[in-house]
């Protein structure tokens, strides 16, 4: 059956409000940024030339209309992006502090992209796909739980690749065992996994990678490809026994990292869409990390991400650059 899209994406598109200087009266200025991570992630297969599709919810308001807008402008299919007439849209408040690292104050009490139902989720839209990509915040509470499971379900009984990046963030959930709870949910029905080291350490108690990605392949043997992220440190692949490593592109040109885990991911998933996630070599596992990392030090230099994905030809020059 010939495909529609290669990713359709399900979860949270929202406005990130990262600052941007003082105005002249001495106040913080705000750049209403759109976010959320499962779209970046397509915005970023977008530039990889894949054809992808968002499934999820935003306001009837000015700022739902607005991420319409700029899912269209950037080529990604909005067919399934509902519009709830009485919730209104995401928002999320980004502080970014000197080292680039960032906090983050949600309004979502309740915001639309929880507002996704499982009337919403047909399955023939999502048999249209190659691959579904999700993370944790389309289930931190029960409707929208409901219809993340529904889908993940229909995705796997039709062979679909399925990619999973549990996005860890903690004001969102009730209680933090309810997080784990979900996130081990997440990790039980996924091929391809993008996991930080902190959430790593969030599900194994471990400090140190290589353990606590060993105690998550022996848990869930569905797992075929575990991507380890650690930031400043670099990343690391697991692949059917083979551990490859590769050093981080560190930028003196870093402003914000938001989008830099979700740039990573989207390499990834392109990556096991063009090779296949199985066999797959120590050198191409390198190549994949090498471009992954080279393409989430770009976005780092950027403010906001889903508009401002770097082209691959872009990747290409700098990561040649360090060489």
């Amino acid at each position: 059956m010939s495909k529609n899209f290669d990713v359709i994406a399900l979860g949270e598109l929202l406005i990130d409000f990262t600052e941007n200087g003082i105005s002249g009266q001495g106040n913080p200025m705000f750049e209403a940024n759109p976010g959320g991570a499962p779209c970046n992630v397509l915005a970023m297969l977008n530039k990889l030339r894949k054809k992808t599709s968002f499934l999820g919810v935003v306001g009837k308001d000015q700022f739902g209309t607005a991420l319409r807008a700029s899912l269209d402008e950037l080529g990604i299919d909005t067919s399934h992006l509902y519009e709830d007439e009485e919730v209104h849209t995401t928002l999320a408040f980004v502080h970014t502090f000197e080292d680039g690292d960032r906090d983050f104050a949600f309004y979502r009490n309740p915001g639309a992209d929880m507002m996704l139902c499982e009337e919403q989720i047909e399955e023939e839209y999502i048999k249209s796909a190659q691959a579904i990509h999700y993370g944790t915040l389309s289930m931190t509470h029960e409707g929208v739980r409901k219809a993340t499971y529904k889908a993940i379900e229909i995705a796997r009984k039709n062979g679909l690749l399925i990619s999973f990046d549990p996005n860890l963030r903690p004001p969102l959930w009730k209680t933090l065992d309810e997080a784990k709870e979900q996130i081990s949910y997440g990790l039980s029905k996924c091929d391809l996994l993008k996991i930080s080291e902190e959430e790593l350490e969030f599900m194994t108690g471990t400090k140190d990678v290589k353990e606590g990605a060993h105690i998550l392949l022996e848990k869930y043997h569905n797992i075929k490809l575990m991507n380890v992220t650690m930031g400043k440190e670099g990343s690391i692949a697991f692949h059917e026994g083979k551990e490859v490593f590769q050093a981080p592109f560190l930028q003196e040109k870093t402003i914000e990292t938001t989008g830099a885990g979700d740039t990573f991911g989207a390499c990834a998933l392109n990556y096991v869409l063009e090779n296949g996630i199985e066999g797959l070599s120590e050198a191409q596992l390198q190549e994949m990390l090498c471009f992954a990392n080279g393409a989430s030090s770009l976005i780092t230099t950027k403010k906001g991400a889903l508009r401002v994905m770097p082209e691959k030809e872009e990747v290409e020059e700098f990561i040649a650059s360090r060489k």
